[in-house]
Formats: structure tokens, sequence, C-alpha cells
């Protein structure tokens, strides 16, 4: 198939198309001819068109690798991107679940806190109520001591008025009597 190619290739060449046959080396189409049959055939010789293929196929080959590659990087980014993913909502959900214990927590704190100012509320009251009810029970036994000394000082001062030498000496008489007897 390839001799009868070449074979047309000489029959068709432009130096057979001129006016005449002209096989000569002055006639630069026929040299061009030759040098480009002789390059062909050199070409064949060295096996140039096989070691093309080869190159070819050797990419070729070397493409639907790096297309499999490609593809198994693509897979795996696939899986590596749901595995995140699915990382992600769970993260999300722990993140949700951790806020709403984190507000359960604040409401209960806040109830308790609530709970303890009530407390400490009635306390303060109560101990205010004491101070109060203390206050008081010191302001009447002042007024009731302030009162019975100046009861004293007025039956003092009366009896003092009232009373004679011979009278107190028998009242003083009266009360060691009164404390002997206590005593005894």
């Amino acid at each position: 198939m390839k001799r009868l190619s070449v074979l047309l290739s000489l029959l068709a060449s432009p130096a057979l198309a001129s006016n005449g046959l002209e096989f000569s080396l002055q006639n630069t189409n026929f040299v061009v001819l030759v040098a480009f049959i002789a390059f062909i055939g050199l070409l064949v010789y060295m096996k140039v068109p096989g070691k093309l293929t080869g190159m070819l196929d050797a990419r070729a080959v070397a493409i639907k690798s790096d297309l499999d590659a490609a593809r198994a990087l693509r897979e795996e980014a696939k899986a590596v991107l749901a595995t995140y993913e699915r990382r992600q909502k769970e993260v999300q959900e722990q993140a949700d679940r951790i806020v709403a214990s984190a507000k359960e927590e604040a409401m209960a704190a806040a109830a308790q806190a609530k709970a303890d100012l009530k407390a400490s509320i009635a306390r303060r009251l109560a101990s205010a109520s004491e101070q109060i009810a203390s206050a008081e029970a010191s302001a009447i036994r002042q007024v009731r001591e302030h009162a019975a000394s100046v009861a004293v000082a007025a039956a003092g001062d009366v009896l003092a008025k009232q009373m004679t030498a011979e009278a107190a000496t028998a009242s003083i008489d009266a009360a060691i009597a009164q404390v002997e007897a206590r005593l005894h």
C-alpha cells in the first residue's frame, strides 16, 4: 500500500505535469521531487512513523493515567468534602446543644439568684426588725432608768424636805434590820 502511494505521488509530481518530461538536475522541480522522496524514504527507513505512533500512544496512555488520577483525586476530594460537611453539621448541632444548655443554666442561675435575693432581703428585713426592736427596748429601758432616777431624785428631794433626823435614823435602822433578815 505504501509503495503504491509513493508511486502515485511520483506520477502526480509537478515535474511530470510540465510540458515535457525533464529528468535533469537542471530542473528544480525534479530536484525538489527527488529530495522529497528521499526525505520520505529516510523517514520510513528510520521508522519515524512507528516512533511517532509510539510516542503518541505513550502520550495517550500518560494522558489517560493523568485523567484517571484526576478522577481518583476528584472522588477523594468529594469524600473529604462530604466528611467535612458531616463534621460541620455535627459541630453545629453540638454548638446548638451547648447554647441551649447554657441558656437553661443561665435561666436556672437567674431563678436561683432571684431566690437568693429574696432570702437575703427577708434576712435583712428580719435583721432590721430585730435592730429596731432592740433599739426600741433599749430606748424604753433608758427612759425607765431615767424616769426611775428622776423619781428617786424627786423622792430624795421630797424625803429630804420632809424627813427629820429622828425619822432618818429610824428608817436606817429599819433598812438594816430588813437586810439582816433577808441575808440570814
